[in-house]
């Protein structure tokens, strides 16, 4: 897949979609997968104006089964996320969002706005819609408002704004940029809207979802290495995330280099 063209768009627009990025066969296992952990677990909509009434979530899906490990380095997607972000980026969220008939909009906000920072600023979060059916104006498609991204301020949580939908066929993906003005829309139609949230935050940022608490260690021993550094288990810029100047991958009982950490690529200091 050719990067450049999406990510100027990110940077322009602030989204890009990226059409039949998902293999259908896939995008099958993942709505049967999610209808039987919906019914295993009694998942049930939240009832708050963010979540939504009639929207069901279910959060942390890499405890889940291996299926969803492909989708966070999946490799349509993740080089656009790093090219926002940059490779040092985070797993901040996985998660699924069925939208049923009924919903009314979701208040329009950015996936940032809660970081203390003063806007426009440098990309801190990179996400991701993963359309399992297709999405439309009518059955509740991501509202978007293009180069919003760019504005100094956050909008105002509940208030109107025209927005546009980011109308898609089931097998594609939305990216957008974390300071994007968006939110899901309502589903005035007959049939339920069904997408997955894949979510990063730069490598500096705290996760949304705490992956090293929500992801026992037995799962993550399991995962690739690149998973491995997307939940948490490395480093970021030879820096923050370390353990006693280690990788924190020795907790996988991975073999893991001591002092690997920037300072000690520093030069020595001469003594007078």
């Amino acid at each position: 897949m050719e990067t450049t063209p999406h990510l100027e768009r990110i940077e322009r627009d602030g989204f890009t979609i990226v059409e039949n990025a998902i293999d259908l066969d896939f995008v099958e296992q993942c709505n049967d997968e999610l209808a039987r952990l919906e019914n295993q677990y009694d998942v049930t909509p939240s009832k708050n104006t963010f979540e939504g009434e009639r929207t069901v979530r279910i959060y942390n899906l890499l405890v889940h089964g291996s299926l969803f490990e492909a989708i966070p380095v999946h490799p349509g997607v993740l080089p656009l996320v790093e090219g926002v972000l940059d490779s040092g980026c985070l797993i901040s969220s996985l998660s699924s969002i069925a939208i049923d008939p009924g919903e009314t909009p979701q208040p329009i906000h950015a996936d940032d706005q809660l970081l203390p920072l003063p806007k426009p600023h440098v990309p801190l979060v990179c996400n991701t819609m993963w359309a399992l059916t297709d999405f439309t104006e009518e059955n509740g498609a991501t509202r978007i408002i293009p180069g919003s991204h760019r504005s100094d301020h956050s909008p105002d949580y509940g208030k109107h704004y025209d927005s546009i939908p980011a109308e898609m066929a089931r097998g594609s993906v939305l990216v957008w940029h974390g300071s994007l003005w968006h939110g899901g829309g309502a589903n005035k139609s007959q049939d339920r809207r069904v997408g997955i949230a894949m979510n990063y935050c730069a490598g500096w940022v705290r996760q949304q979802e705490n992956q090293q608490l929500g992801i026992p260690a037995e799962i993550a021993r399991g995962f690739t290495p690149r998973l491995r550094e997307l939940v948490g288990y490395g480093i970021y810029k030879g820096l923050v995330g370390h353990i006693d100047k280690k990788l924190p991958t020795f907790l996988l009982d991975q073999p893991s280099a001591e002092n690997g950490v920037v300072w000690d690529k520093l030069p020595a200091s001469k003594e007078s």
